[in-house]
């Protein structure tokens, strides 16, 4: 980082640094005055100087090393009286080649002289910043012998008016460099606080904004808390008749609202950080853009639009990229269009083609036929929180965040995201990426969403990699069934019920879980955090514990890694990490501490009784091999 100092602040150790590091140059100044003024004073004389001038640049060298090694600012006193000679001896040396140019060259020898003892005081100023003594153990030598001047042009009979000329343009000039030196010095501590001050204003940057990522997860991991318990709510009153279904719909539809809008604003803060990433994985992308029309048939039927797929036949099967991310702008761009589409059609249509080495060039077109937009609307598109007419927001909701968050995923894919439109003729947004070859002739089927928030805001499923996998968001139906069966199934081995352990510092968290697994016959306990957990766990065994990952005193996962290396009752009981974090670190963290699936927050009934069924799914298997 660098330091400000006020003229000899930190003594001649700035200085001195600096004339180590114009060395080479001093060096091939004395060669090149040599070598020049050897027709004048003959070429053995300057070959003897120019030995002797190497040499003292050596003592230089070594008796400065303690300082320009950086091992300290400060020698000894001897140390610094000799290297104050050396100074010293350095310019006087130096100057002294001026001596045989007068003797040797008369009247033309001395203007030669004055201009060698002009550079080398010019030399010695630059490299003297902000130390007084050095300044004047290496300028005053050449001022000297430039002081000689006048007299060595009085032994050459020069009228008086030349000498007292020289000798005032003397006494300027050394004033000048006075001056000059002055200024540099300035300049240099300006440059020097401009500097300190951009660290300053970077390291607060940097602290700003890691504090509002830091509020950022707390506020996303706290704000899933509410959400999940309104969604687990809303599901159970599912169950209720007509009026308090219709009840549930909206609470419903209000829950997976705020959870939209909630997960668009984190994507933004994470694009606007630079800490978004997109995965490389081999995925089946007819499959993708299958189940992604097939995700918005049912809205588009309701609101009495085609959605048509075009060029489906020329795309790929097997590519290899970030599927999850696509998905995303896919759902985006379609939600997008079905805002604004009253009637008419949305078609996707599709091309495809080889790319050179490795690859598939991929362009997708969503085209409307809404209202469009004019030239200053396309103009604002893509900026974040702006939404191009007047009462789209209250008219539709949002944040104005999706064409913002597609247009960076798709750059984050190393490709591009364009519109096109005009005021009564609609609106064409155009996706072209490249997508590497599959590596793989094989892919697992991914698990397909049908939860209405992706409906309603177009976020996909967000998948973290094995071996944590989230539940797929299916109908509840049939995991309730199957879960139901293997409770039975204990209960039938050990006339017990399913022994759950719920760990969360949050009560709506715990009494959610409850909600849902309490129909179930389950036999619930619950802990605030961590340290509780593991108390718990030294007494009473449990078949599956749910783990929720960020608690204060002992996080989720430090409390599984205690519990696995304690070798208790509950060492090798199944722990189903719960989270907002959904991040591929945080789940390779989960992972690393031991847990053995992943739900993220908010919860809702089917991916808890997923997780659920599938731990317990695969203990079975175990314990059949």
């Amino acid at each position: 980082m660098p330091q400000t100092y006020a003229p000899d602040q930190k003594g001649w150790a700035p200085a001195i640094r600096q004339r180590r590091k114009a060395l080479v140059q001093r060096v091939c100044m004395g060669a090149a005055s040599a070598l020049v003024f050897s027709p004048l004073i003959g070429w053995p004389y300057a070959a003897v100087w120019a030995a002797l001038y190497f040499l003292i640049q050596a003592l230089d060298l070594w008796v400065f090393a303690p300082i320009t090694s950086g091992r300290t600012d400060h020698m000894g006193p001897l140390r610094s009286m000799i290297g104050g000679g050396m100074l010293s001896l350095n310019s006087i040396f130096f100057g002294s080649l001026a001596i045989p140019l007068w003797l040797a060259g008369g009247a033309m020898g001395g203007i030669c002289a004055a201009i060698l003892l002009c550079a080398g005081s010019i030399y010695s100023m630059i490299n003297a910043p902000a130390s007084t003594k050095v300044l004047v153990l290496t300028t005053a030598p050449h001022f000297l012998y430039l002081g000689s001047l006048p007299v060595m042009m009085g032994l050459y009979a020069a009228p008086p008016g030349f000498i007292t000329a020289v000798a005032v343009a003397v006494g300027v000039y050394a004033m000048f460099c006075i001056s000059t030196w002055r200024k540099l010095n300035k300049a240099h501590e300006a440059e020097a606080s401009a500097r300190l001050d951009a660290e300053r204003r970077r390291l607060e940057a940097e602290r700003i904004l890691a504090g509002r990522n830091a509020f950022l997860a707390a506020v996303g991991h706290d704000l899933r808390t509410p959400i999940g318990a309104i969604l687990t709510g809303a599901s159970e009153l599912n169950h209720g008749d007509a009026q308090a279904r219709a009840n549930a719909a909206l609470i419903t539809d209000a829950g997976l609202m705020m959870k939209a809008l909630l997960d668009d604003l984190l994507d933004h803060a994470k694009l606007d950080a630079g800490r978004m990433q997109v995965e490389a994985a081999d995925f089946d992308l007819r499959q993708l853009l299958a189940q992604t029309i097939r995700l918005w048939t049912g809205l588009a039927r309701d609101k009495g639009l085609r959605l048509r797929i075009e060029g489906a036949r020329d795309v790929p099967r097997l590519v290899r990229g970030d599927a999850m991310r696509l998905r995303q702008v896919l759902n985006n761009l379609i939600s997008n269009a079905m805002k604004f589409t009253t009637e008419g059609s949305i078609t996707l249509r599709l091309r495809a083609w080889a790319e050179e080495p490795s690859g598939t060039a991929l362009v997708i077109e969503v085209r409307d036929t809404g209202p469009g937009m004019n030239t200053a609307q396309l103009g604002r598109l893509f900026q974040p929180f702006d939404q191009t007419a007047d009462g789209v927001s209250a008219q539709f909701g949002g944040t104005g965040l999706g064409l913002a968050i597609s247009r960076d995923l798709v750059e984050l894919m190393g490709g591009r995201l364009t519109a096109r439109s005009r005021p009564g003729r609609g609106a064409s947004f155009t996706v072209a990426v490249t997508l590497a070859r599959a590596e793989s002739d094989v892919i697992a089927p991914p698990a397909e969403d049908d939860s209405r928030a992706t409906v309603s805001r177009a976020l996909s499923v967000r998948t973290p990699p094995s071996p944590l996998q989230p539940p797929p968001a299916e109908d509840v139906t049939e995991p309730l069934e199957s879960l139901a069966e293997m409770i039975d199934e204990s209960e039938d081995d050990s006339e017990r019920p399913l022994r759950v352990l719920v760990v969360d510092d949050h009560d709506i968290n715990r009494r959610a879980v409850q909600l849902i697994l309490q129909p179930l016959g389950c036999d619930i306990a619950t802990a605030v955090d961590g340290l509780k957990a593991l108390e718990i766990s030294a007494t009473e065994p449990f078949d599956v514990i749910f783990m929720d990952v960020r608690m204060p005193e002992l996080d989720g996962r430090e409390t599984t890694r205690r519990l696995r290396a304690g070798g208790g009752i509950n060492a090798a009981t199944p722990v189903i990490a719960v989270t907002a974090d959904t991040a591929p670190e945080d789940v390779a963290a989960c992972t690393a501490a031991g847990m053995n699936y992943f739900v993220s927050k908010p919860l809702t009934p089917a991916a808890l009784i997923g997780a659920l069924n599938e731990v317990l799914s695969d203990g079975a298997e175990a314990e059949a091999a």
